[in-house]
């Protein structure tokens, strides 16, 4: 997917939409470290998702986009919404609670080496060329090394080893349903505007939560400050609205395989950001997990499927970036 020759965009409006997606979402990490040591990760994603799908549902109407379609249409979207965004969201919110935001993004990187087992793993999947399999060996000794502090910690265990494995654990499952949802997205192939789908999809998880929220009456629990409203401004404006519209701008200007790119830059953009704004602090063996992670990705993303589709044209779908 890229632009024509005639249309081919300003330079400077490619490298700011990059900007934006590289440092938007990679901040997005920090962001919900902050706000969920205030809020319950219910709320903070529920607040979070609902008010971005309000106005993003708001403008694609006001910009002509059809925004209601039949009931199967609309389910499928629901389904989608609690694989991504529920699923997918709420393990990584909860998990900062307990793990190191940049932590938790190296975590997460390993989503599109998920996508790639999965298409694999699927009657007439996509199968990946000798280079994406070593990039999948490289990514599993990657979680290894990422993992090994929490474990070594949980064999004496010291206050919260035990809890650090076990959000560890959720970042995985919840990186697995937003692997699985990439690719049943895919495949659905439903006729609806990315910026439409990704409305209805934010509903859907934003009303998951915000039932979780109400059911286990957590909103007495929630510590409505400068910081946590904060935190949910920049989600709602730059995670979702702003990073969002630049990432489906840029898939449809410029290769897949360089959007792509976001999948291993915003790892380390929210290492940096959690050492210099939180204090995190990393451990050696994590230091080569992140190397090791992001080299992994980027040899999955770049190598060709046995069919000869770039790989990066299988992984990277128009939704929401986990984050």
């Amino acid at each position: 997917m890229g632009s024509s020759p005639q249309n081919k965009p300003a330079q400077i409006a490619v490298v700011l939409a990059f900007a934006s997606i590289y440092l938007c979402w990679g901040a997005t990490y920090t962001a919900m470290s902050v706000g969920v040591r205030l809020l319950p990760p219910t709320i903070l994603a529920g607040t979070r998702l609902m008010i971005s799908a309000c106005l993003l549902l708001v403008f694609c109407f006001f910009t002509g986009k059809k925004i209601f379609y039949g009931r199967g249409v609309m389910v499928r979207l629901g389904l989608l919404g609690l694989m991504l965004l529920f699923g997918g969201n709420i393990g990584l919110v909860w998990s900062e609670k307990y793990v190191a935001s940049g932590l938790a993004a190296l975590i997460v990187a390993v989503t599109p080496l998920y996508v790639a087992v999965i298409e694999s793993l699927l009657p007439h999947g996509e199968r990946l060329q000798p280079r994406g399999m070593v990039g999948l060996a490289l990514g599993f000794f990657a979680l290894l090394a990422l993992l090994w502090p929490s474990f070594h910690d949980a064999l004496r265990p010291t206050h919260g080893s035990e809890m650090q494995v076990l959000a560890s654990m959720v970042l995985l499952l919840g990186a697995l349903s937003f692997a699985s949802g990439s690719v049943l997205s895919r495949r659905m192939q439903l006729p609806v505007h990315p910026l439409v789908a990704a409305g209805w999809e934010m509903m859907a998880a934003s009303v998951a939560n915000l039932f979780f929220a109400t059911a286990l009456w957590q909103w007495p629990q929630a510590h409505w400050t400068r910081d946590s409203i904060a935190s949910i401004g920049y989600l709602i404006l730059f995670g979702s609205l702003l990073g969002f519209s630049c990432y489906i701008w840029l898939i449809h200007h410029v290769p897949v395989a360089k959007v792509a790119t976001y999948a291993y830059v915003n790892p380390v953009v929210a290492v940096i950001l959690g050492m210099v704004i939180l204090g995190e602090t990393m451990h050696v063996s994590e230091g080569i997990g992140m190397v090791a992670v992001i080299g992994a990705v980027a040899l999955v993303t770049s190598s060709q499927m046995k069919s000869g589709r770039p790989a990066a044209e299988i992984e990277v779908t128009p939704i929401e970036s986990e984050s």
